[in-house]
């Protein structure tokens, strides 16, 4: 975040938080709120497309920070992306973060956010690995399909990072956290 000051995207509620909120709105965060199906409503994909086709245009606009998978993991397996960071047929700078940990993963794999705060405020340090990969710049065909593009991205990460493909998503990962929290009872 320091390297470059980008946007990134964030559920509206983001913006009413203390400090976090104050920041997200200085590095031009694009908040949305999923749920909404108002006639004018771009959808996220539409909002991040616009973003970063803009960034890649403009050289005083900021960059854009996607997560494809639209949440984190335990490091070792890579989630399905998501089509929306590719849908500008732009160039994609792919970056691998890994939590090392030896007490408590600040990934915030399975516990509510208030709970993961205090815990990470609680371990005196928390580390993060970076691994920036080379710019990908997509073949015409990857442009021409944006999930054979996220895929294509997708592999590559996790052949670098040494990660699983998992074919468990987003979907899948809130079923389980609602299990988990017993508020889902048909599992």
């Amino acid at each position: 975040m320091s390297s470059s000051f980008p946007s990134f995207v964030a559920k509206r509620s983001v913006a009413k938080l203390p400090l976090v909120g104050l920041i997200s709105k200085c590095l031009g965060c694009v908040y949305v709120q999923r749920e909404s199906k108002s006639s004018d409503f771009k959808g996220v994909a539409g909002l991040v497309t616009e973003r970063v086709k803009e960034a890649h245009q403009s050289n005083s606009a900021p960059p854009m920070m996607l997560f494809p998978e639209g949440t984190t993991t335990n490091g070792d397996f890579l989630l399905p992306f998501k089509t929306g960071a590719f849908l500008a047929k732009a160039p994609v700078l792919p970056v691998i973060l890994r939590y090392p940990y030896e007490r408590f993963s600040p990934a915030w794999d399975s516990i509510s956010g208030v709970r993961h705060v205090i815990f990470l405020f609680c371990q005196f340090v928390n580390h993060i690995e970076v691994t920036r990969l080379p710019v990908y710049y997509p073949s015409q065909q990857e442009k021409d399909d944006p999930k054979l593009y996220a895929n294509n991205v997708r592999r590559l990460m996790a052949s670098e990072g040494k990660m699983t493909l998992s074919d468990i998503g987003l979907a899948e990962k809130r079923v389980y956290h609602a299990a988990l929290n017993g508020l889902f009872s048909q599992c």
